[in-house]
């Protein structure tokens, strides 16, 4: 498959393939919803997907295959209403899956749930970000077996080793959004421009 571009991140050199969009923008075609307990409707509403608030989370699965290491992905995000995590995004890396919360813990707070045991709430990766309802959030995620790097916009706000450590998904419901799916909590959010990349990682 032709390199499409090649970018530089410290001594870590990335080759990465073209984009693979995952939402056409028009139906949830490839995606289900969450069998989340007491979950909100999961509707497409002018070129996103809507997340209802549930009771308190709902969700949608991607159906297809994805990758479980060296890959990008990025898509955009915003909270319509209500004061939790409103795409939170659970994916594979390695053998196992992590989801990266996006304005949890009443409204923000970032991180990976879980490394070592630990949530988001309490390990290395916490990080505190403003989300402003009703805002458009960029969010972008470099996925390799030895590290995880994440931006929101031009912010990076993880950078954290996992080689060697345990990960793990926190126990309870959202087990249901692996392996690759997004959730809200007690909130409604929406989600555009959902796509991801491959890439060729060298050493670490």
């Amino acid at each position: 498959m032709r390199l499409a571009l090649v970018l530089c991140l410290g001594v870590v050199t990335l080759c990465a393939q073209d984009w693979t969009p995952l939402f056409d923008g028009k139906s949830l075609s490839g995606w289900k919803e969450t069998p989340f307990r007491r979950h909100g409707a999961v509707t497409v509403e002018n070129g996103t997907i809507v997340l209802s608030p549930g009771g308190p989370m709902t969700g949608v699965n991607w159906t297809g295959q994805f990758p479980k290491n060296d890959y990008e992905v990025r898509f955009e995000a915003m909270r319509i209403k209500g004061n939790d995590f409103f795409a939170s995004l659970t994916f594979p890396v390695r053998d196992s899956f992590m989801t990266w919360v996006t304005g949890g813990w009443g409204g923000d707070i970032v991180g990976l749930s879980s490394i070592d045991g630990w949530d988001a709430s309490d390990n290395e990766t916490r990080a505190y970000f403003n989300f402003e309802t009703g805002r458009w959030y960029a969010f972008r995620m470099l996925v390799t077996a030895a590290r995880i790097r994440a931006w929101i916009g031009d912010q990076q706000v993880i950078d954290v080793q996992i080689a060697g450590r345990e990960l793990s998904l926190r126990p309870g419901e959202i087990e249901l959004s692996a392996p690759f799916g997004f959730a809200s909590y007690n909130t409604a959010g929406a989600l555009r421009k959902i796509e991801y990349r491959l890439i060729a990682s060298g050493p670490n």
